[in-house]
């Protein structure tokens, strides 16, 4: 069963963070959820609901929750029903490890208000369009909810100021979904940074892959009957429906939308979001941010649907003395030092100079950062109302060094930073950046 709710444009902007009354329990409730087979009983899990069931939830994020063992899934909803309607053959393809029975007795909804309006849920994992992130996480706030939100947080650096600010007022667990630091190769790199194992930081580099497309023309096409495609917009500007511009008909192929500026600001924040986290991480700078930033950039030579930026190179400048170089290549990070180097790639590779850093053990009374599965992180979170090892406030200030990186190249020249106040200091035309465009966000940001 899947529930539809009849509305405009007007009524969605309108009541965006504001959740719907009326829960709706699951029919069916499995074996597993009764305590049978030594597993937790219903009283001590946690209920969660799916929001956004593309091919990051199908393939990851929905498989790491059902199979925590104090953990419920007891909704999923998306805009485009024929996600909602998983079969037997499309789980076995797309979803190894889920089976029909696991989510038999989900409840299923267009609208994710009416997620968010059940009393019985705790928890939201939010794996929508970036243009979405913001204006759901707040409403889950604002309805009680604690929430894992997909990466890169935020496509503005005003609100994710906003989005931190009320998840600390609301008092909610938060939970930015980057893997990168549940990674062994990236947590170990960092670890031996911190402990002082290359000497004193200077330099960090960081590389993202170089995003190549052809942009595809505007030509309008007919509305899916399965996609509800007004809510799809929710917050971004009036478009025409085209295929290339929201994700694939029927399959979980690279969606459109991530290389449109509406949506996304492409690989910049997408790849950025964790790579550059790392670098925060290791830095010890995850809660505060550069003080100067200058970059370059390129854009498709052919005007097209697809405008995201495909190469740039980005330099930051820390008050501590550390440089940041950011660019479009390919994925890892590298930390420098007085007396050595460590380099950490995407597919688990780790190295280092001397070699014999890698070997370095770290004492009970060094600097300790913890690894763990970001979704167990989560839960746990929720459970003893602790704070994540990635919070609204890390997530905001790792997706905002990839948006000062973005402005940089937009505005030209080496601007100033204020990282306590979020202001340029030497730049109107890059403080005018810091929002959004106007009429695009149901909060006036």
């Amino acid at each position: 069963m899947v529930r539809k709710r009849r509305m405009t444009r007007r009524t969605l902007l309108a009541t965006a963070g504001a959740a719907a009354a009326g829960a709706w329990a699951p029919t069916i409730v499995r074996a597993s959820s009764l305590g049978k087979d030594g597993r937790v009983v219903p009283s001590n899990r946690i209920t969660v609901g799916m929001i956004g069931l593309g091919r990051q939830t199908i393939y990851t994020n929905f498989r790491s929750f059902l199979a925590a063992p104090d953990c419920q899934v007891v909704a999923m909803c998306d805009v485009d029903r024929w996600r909602l309607n998983i079969a037997e053959t499309r789980m076995e393809q797309w979803a190894g490890g889920i089976t029909p029975e696991d989510v038999k007795g989900i409840a299923r909804y267009t609208d994710f208000r009416e997620v968010l309006g059940r009393a019985d849920i705790d928890a939201v994992m939010i794996s929508t369009p970036d243009h979405w992130h913001v204006p759901m996480s707040v409403a889950a706030v604002k309805a009680g909810k604690d929430v894992c939100c997909e990466k890169p947080l935020t496509r503005s650096i005003a609100e994710g100021r906003l989005l931190s600010d009320l998840v600390t007022r609301y008092k909610r667990v938060f939970r930015t979904d980057s893997e990168f630091r549940s990674k062994e190769s990236f947590h170990r790199a960092c670890e031996l940074v911190r402990n002082g194992r290359i000497g004193k930081l200077h330099t960090i580099r960081t590389g993202v892959p170089i995003d190549k497309f052809e942009p595809p023309d505007r030509k309008a096409e007919p509305v899916p009957e399965e996609l509800h495609f007004d809510m799809w917009l929710g917050p971004a500007p009036r478009a025409r429906y085209q295929e290339a511009r929201v994700h694939p008909r029927r399959g979980y192929t690279r969606p459109g939308w991530m290389r449109i500026r509406e949506y996304c600001d492409g690989a910049i924040t997408n790849w950025g979001a964790h790579l550059n986290d790392i670098a925060q991480w290791g830095n010890d700078t995850d809660r505060t941010g550069p003080v100067e930033v200058a970059g370059k950039g390129t854009y498709p030579a052919k005007e097209g649907l697809w405008n995201v930026m495909t190469e740039f190179e980005i330099t930051y400048r820390y008050a501590n003395g550390v440089t940041l170089i950011y660019k479009a290549e390919k994925p890892y990070i590298r930390f420098e030092g007085t007396e050595g180097w460590i380099h950490a790639g995407f597919n688990k590779q780790l190295d280092a100079h001397p070699r014999s850093v890698l070997e370095s053990k770290i004492s009970p009374d060094e600097t300790r950062l913890l690894l763990k599965n970001e979704k167990r992180d989560f839960i746990d979170c929720v459970k003893d109302r602790g704070r994540t090892l990635e919070d609204a406030e890390v997530g905001h200030r790792t997706t905002s060094l990839c948006h000062l990186g973005h402005i940089a190249v937009r505005v030209g020249g080496n601007l100033k930073w204020d990282p306590a106040a979020e202001r340029f200091t030497n730049s109107d035309e890059a403080n005018k950046l810091l929002r959004r465009a106007p009429g695009r966000e149901p909060w006036g940001l």
